[in-house]
């Protein structure tokens, strides 16, 4: 038996950016750019492990919001045409470059790397990612979970116990809906967590969750195996800690392998160096810069003058970094064996989109380590939350502390002076949503009120979502998180007016229903009290 275990948890989610008002829209790109370059490499190197028999572990979060998303036929066709422009657009730099043979060299391979992605959406998948990833759950291969509804930052909404709820039976029953089982785990958004939350989860027919290393190190009582063992919650649903020192060498800008010279660079793009005119055709918004995915360069170092990239020892470095984290963490396992009375585990959670779209060898670094570990056996193996449970089933029971990952570890990136606007309407669209719902139930009602109330309960659901004051916070997109924010607000009121003076505007509700289309099977009568 292995004297430790490495379980390997990616969390994918994206704000939901879909609007069928437009033809094309500059936000939607977030999910294009994710899709080539995170979710299709992520099923070319999990393709390449089934195809070598090579018995991998793996846990996916897919948050609902980002699986509706990849089930939206407008967003798969979009997508289609978006890989077109891409292809376009090497074709051109083909031309280009046709007196440089590096770079033309570099051109040809994104080509055919946009070729080939193409291939998988259509053919491999049939334009549905998750297919895929539930044939590799089904394989073993991956363990799925889901996250909150739209990625609700909880430990803000609790005010509200029925926005919580909502949050996580929605996620659950999409999840249902979408991959054909209930999932076991649960990834909190922004890993926030909240005593009594785990106990909604218990409710919710969830086995385990994650929180930062601070949630089980400040637990009570304080841990004896600090991030190293899972502690069982009150309600009996376990808790995963994210291991530090895994954390620094893959997340950190200065220590971590993403830094490392013989990688791409990420902020280089030929959107960014050449002539507008030249790119008009492929831009979303006439003058808007955005990054195409072609970008020549390594990171080479801190000054400006970078170096062409070179895909080969991007590759090389990437097999190397996997060799140095699976050794570092097989020495952790050795260290723990003398303290614990059984194997450890080393919890190793990321947000998914790092791989790939950030750090474009993240996922062939990925593909190196769960083939190294799951080759070499040994001391080290490779685990998910629910197979580690069901070997090790005793466990310390404590209460993990309020926490959160991000900056400083506590709620300051979602709740500052930038975004504390936000949650009274949040409160009070949940207080009047609840109420609502409550007297809806004591009275019939007709088709055209189950409608209102659950395009009521989408906008709600949309307006919580964490990425609109991670954003402002950034300061990136701050007048589009704005905008989604105050619109979402602003439609569900607009609803519940109508609904409570029987005034209701079908062609507008069509209009939202349209619009706003996630969760089409939503269950309004969650958002009422228990």
């Amino acid at each position: 038996m292995a004297k430790g275990y490495l379980a390997f948890v990616l969390h994918a989610h994206l704000p939901y950016v879909r609007h069928p008002e437009y033809d094309r829209f500059l936000e939607e790109r977030w999910f294009f750019e994710a899709v080539t370059d995170t979710y299709i490499p992520l099923i070319k190197f999990l393709d390449k492990l089934r195809a070598d028999k090579i018995t991998a572990k793996l846990t996916l979060s897919v948050s609902p919001s980002l699986a509706n998303m990849m089930e939206d036929p407008l967003l798969q066709q979009r997508y289609l045409r978006h890989l077109d422009l891409s292809i376009g657009l090497a074709q051109k730099e083909l031309e280009r470059t046709k007196h440089w043979p590096d770079v033309n060299f570099l051109a040809s391979v994104y080509k055919n790397l946009f070729e080939e992605a193409r291939r998988v959406f259509s053919e491999r998948c049939g334009l549905r990612l998750v297919k895929a990833f539930k044939e590799f759950a089904d394989a073993g291969l991956l363990e799925l979970m889901t996250c909150a509804a739209t990625h609700g930052f909880l430990p803000a909404l609790c005010a509200e116990p029925t926005a919580v709820r909502a949050q996580i039976f929605t996620a659950i029953s999409e999840h249902e809906r979408i991959f054909g089982v209930k999932p076991k785990g649960l990834w909190l958004p922004e890993c926030g967590y909240y005593p009594g939350l785990d106990a909604i989860l218990a409710e919710a027919g969830i086995r385990y969750f994650f929180v930062d290393s601070h949630g089980i190190e400040h637990s009570d009582p304080r841990p004896v195996s600090g991030v190293y063992a899972p502690l069982y919650c009150s309600s009996g649903v376990a808790a995963f800690g994210r291991c530090p020192s895994t954390s620094r060498l893959v997340w950190s800008s200065k220590v971590g392998y993403p830094g490392d010279p013989n990688y791409r660079e990420y902020h280089r793009d030929i959107g960014y160096d050449l002539d507008q005119n030249y790119l008009q055709e492929f831009q979303y918004a006439p003058g808007v810069r955005t990054h195409t995915g072609i970008k020549y360069h390594r990171i080479t170092g801190p000054h400006n003058d970078k170096h062409l990239y070179n895909f080969d020892k991007g590759r090389e470095t990437a097999e190397r970094h996997a060799h140095d984290f699976v050794n570092r963490c097989r020495d952790q396992v050795h260290r723990l064996q003398s303290r614990m009375p059984y194997p450890g585990v080393i919890t190793s959670p990321y947000d998914a989109e790092l791989f790939g779209h950030w750090w474009f060898e993240g996922p062939q670094w990925l593909y190196y380590v769960l083939r190294e570990v799951a080759t070499r056996g040994g001391d080290l193996g490779l685990t998910t939350p629910s197979e580690y449970l069901k070997k090790f089933p005793i466990q310390q029971k404590a209460t993990p502390a309020p926490s959160t990952w991000g900056r400083n570890g506590y709620a300051e990136h979602w709740i500052n002076p930038k975004t504390d606007w936000m949650w009274r309407p949040l409160h009070e669209g949940a207080a009047r949503m609840t109420q609502t719902v409550t007297n809806a139930l004591k009275q019939p009602r007709g088709k055209l009120e189950d409608r209102v109330l659950r395009q009521a309960g989408r906008e709600l659901l949309l307006a919580q979502s964490s990425d609109w004051p991670f954003i402002i916070t950034d300061g990136t997109t701050e007048e589009y998180a704005k905008r989604r924010f105050n619109d979402h607000i602003h439609r569900f009121h607009h609803l519940l007016n109508e609904y409570d003076a029987k005034t209701v505007n079908e062609e507008t509700l069509r209009v939202l229903e349209h619009s706003d289309s996630i969760f089409p099977e939503l269950d309004y009568t969650l958002f009422a009290p228990k």
